[in-house]
């Protein structure tokens, strides 16, 4: 007998019982189990002892974070709308890398970690592409966004320009600061290249804007070409129509049949407009409105005081200045800064007059016109007024190439000449022209060392010749896509004759013209170029156009009593002046011309204005004045806008001379008649007309 054994029903009984205690939940704790499970009990009893002793706000904060670890969402009506889902950047153009804006850190709230694009951000991705970033251009209208000195302790350079973007196109002066801030940068970076991110918010339409124009100026290529190179480097490139159209109406060429790409995907159906266009940009700090720039000029009477061109930067019109001045051999002097250095002619005296028999002349007509140099380049041609400012006009000269017209354009050739009016007779249509009488430098070579008959002819060959053998071309082609009709100004070279023909210039040509003309310049054929003035370089003004342009200026008596008793100084002989002239209400006229830089009044002289005209409104004004011999009087011709400073004291001396001296038409003739009779002349005109019989 097993005396272990126990009785069948007691077995049964104790499987039941053992499955009862051991039920689903329940657990046998062996020596580890019940030693862990007092620990936990002892952690849990001190994290609630702890939490009672500390303030309930703790405990709330606590409460925050852990909801907002868990349960964050973000304000992403802060940010401009469509930069989340809009691509971060395009693929690098040239140097150019276009991107939508980066932002700052205050943003992150608004971002979700994954979307998140700051500069620390684009610096760490461009280098992992192999990509130096050392200047950032930002084209947004506020400063918002992010803070330039992140860059700047990277040792990136931070260029803002404001640009809109709310239905206007960047300015033409805000093109010309871009171009010419790559350009700097660029030539400073030769050595190590550098790469350039351009953003504006979504790094589209006015990054590509401002690209396609860099572009179009420092390579050979047309607009479509361009914007093609943008879109495929930041799909879909430009998808403003207006930004489009400016392009194209900017550079002068004609619109191909093309459709404007669509507004991008990640601009939301709320950024449209009833039309399914892409609504402005909202990152202005100021003016919320704009107006549309357009480049084309409108239908308004055109004059001499027109303003053309548009404004450079500061630096570049300084550099541009330096290369005239090195171009002429001039030394800038220390007071008053640099001045117009173009040739001046004097007035014509019965003293200087003998020069026509001394040196070998030819003659041209004076037109009324405006006096401007022109410096041209492969960004730009820019015109030079008397007061040595730069303005920037769109035109095209191609150089000249031994098998016909090539793809490189003049760079820093220095033009001199004058822009004129032309008004057709029967249809009274206007066309501005410049007139280029001679050639300062070709192509960063100085020539003004070379007798002007050698730059005159110069003139033709390397400069007006290629223009028109380009237009042609363009013209006779399948897809003339460069329209010459719609630059600013037609361009042609002065004609000079042979003192032989003066009297036909002065009886038959001037009269036909179609702009006015006011007498005769007489240049020195083997003469060089001579900077400011040039006593041998000679005008002739006919009798009652002889004019000096003076400073007018207008006192008023009961404004200098009132500055005394404001207690405000003037100065004794001023008041004198108005106590003896015995000053009406109508005020005190003074005129003055330059005297070693400083204005000299000239006593006793008088001037008259024409019936209607207010004298207090030319008051600050450089004016035009002809001298009336009958009346003894100055008699007011025009404002001249183009100048800033009054004639100078011996320019004014020379005019009084020559109108002292009267040398009317016929008196001209008759000498001329004389001179052309001397050797040196008779021989230089029989050979001149035998060359040109063969020709």
């Amino acid at each position: 007998m097993d005396l272990n054994a126990l009785p069948e029903e007691e077995e049964e009984t104790y499987d039941r019982h053992v499955q009862e205690y051991a039920a689903p939940g329940d657990h046998i704790e062996s020596a580890v189990d019940i030693a862990n499970r007092e620990r936990d009990e002892r952690r849990k009893r001190l994290k609630k002892e702890r939490a009672e002793e500390r303030p309930t706000n703790m405990v709330q904060r606590a409460d925050q974070f852990y909801q907002t670890k868990h349960f964050r969402s973000y304000d992403k009506s802060k940010l401009p709308s469509g930069w989340l889902d809009c691509p971060a950047f395009g693929q690098e153009i040239d140097c150019f890398i276009p991107s939508k804006v980066p932002l700052g850190e205050s943003f992150n709230d608004c971002i979700p970690p994954g979307k998140r694009y700051s500069f620390k951000q684009v610096i760490h991705q461009q280098r992992v592409m192999g990509r130096k970033l050392g200047l950032v251009i930002d084209l947004t209208n506020t400063t918002r966004y992010y803070s330039a000195l992140d860059l700047k302790k990277e040792g990136i350079k931070h260029v803002k320009i404001a640009c809109v973007g709310r239905d206007a196109v960047p300015s033409n002066a805000q093109v010309n600061e871009f171009v010419y801030e790559v350009s700097q940068f660029l030539s400073r970076h030769k050595q190590t290249k550098k790469h350039i991110l351009v953003h504006c918010t979504h790094g589209h339409n006015r990054t590509g804007y401002m690209i396609i124009h860099y572009l179009m100026r420092s390579t050979s290529m047309s607009v479509t070409q361009a914007i093609k190179k943008f879109a495929d480097a930041r799909p879909p490139g430009i998808y403003k129509p207006d930004y489009i159209d400016a392009l194209y109406t900017f550079y002068h060429e004609k619109k191909p049949e093309m459709i404007c790409p669509s507004t991008p995907e990640w601009k939301r159906s709320s950024d449209l407009d009833l039309n399914g266009e892409a609504m402005p940009d909202e990152d202005d700090d100021g003016n919320l409105t704009a107006p549309i720039l357009d480049n084309r000029e409108t239908e308004a009477r055109m004059t001499n005081d027109d303003v053309l061109g548009d404004d450079i930067p500061v630096e570049q019109a300084d550099e541009f200045r330096r290369f005239c001045y090195q171009t002429l051999k001039l030394n800038a002097r220390p007071r008053g800064g640099m001045q117009f250095p173009g040739s001046h002619p004097v007035s014509l005296s019965r003293e200087n007059l003998q020069l026509l028999r001394q040196r070998y002349y030819y003659a041209t007509w004076k037109a009324d016109g405006t006096r401007y140099m022109m410096l041209i380049t492969v960004d730009g041609c820019y015109l030079i007024d008397r007061s040595f400012n730069f303005r920037r006009v769109q035109m095209r000269f191609p150089c000249r190439t031994s098998d016909g017209i090539g793809e490189k354009t003049h760079h820093y050739t220095l033009l001199d000449g004058e822009m004129i009016i032309d008004t057709m007779p029967d249809s009274q249509k206007q066309e501005r022209r410049y007139l280029i009488y001679d050639l300062i430098a070709l192509n960063h070579v100085s020539l003004v060392e070379h007798p002007f008959h050698e730059r005159w002819k110069m003139i033709e060959k390397e400069v007006v010749e290629p223009r028109n053998a380009e237009r042609h071309n363009i013209y006779q082609s399948r897809n003339p896509y460069y329209r010459y009709d719609l630059e600013p100004f037609k361009v042609r070279r002065k004609d000079f004759w042979l003192l032989s023909t003066v009297t036909k210039v002065l009886k038959e040509f001037i009269p036909k013209l179609s702009h006015d003309a006011d007498g005769l310049i007489f240049q020195g054929w083997d003469d060089p170029y001579v900077p400011r003035t040039h006593e041998g370089l000679l005008k002739w003004k006919y009798p009652e156009m002889n004019s000096v342009d003076f400073l007018f200026e207008v006192v008023f008596f009961h404004l200098a009593l009132l500055s005394i008793s404001s207690g405000v100084w003037i100065s004794l002989q001023l008041l004198t002046d108005c106590l003896l002239k015995q000053v009406d209400d109508d005020g005190y006229e003074k005129l003055f011309i330059n005297e070693r830089g400083r204005k000299k009044e000239m006593d006793g002289q008088r001037v008259v204005f024409a019936a209607g005209l207010d004298p207090s409104t030319y008051s600050g004004k450089i004016i035009e004045c002809s001298w009336d011999s009958d009346e003894h009087v100055w008699v007011c011709m025009r404002t001249r806008v183009d100048k800033n400073t009054p004639n100078e004291i011996n320019t004014y001396r020379k005019v009084m001379r020559s109108i002292k001296d009267n040398i009317t038409e016929d008196v001209l003739l008759s000498e001329i008649n004389e001179i052309i009779c001397l050797p040196m002349y008779a021989d230089r005109i029989k050979s001149e007309m035998n060359l040109a019989r063969r020709r």
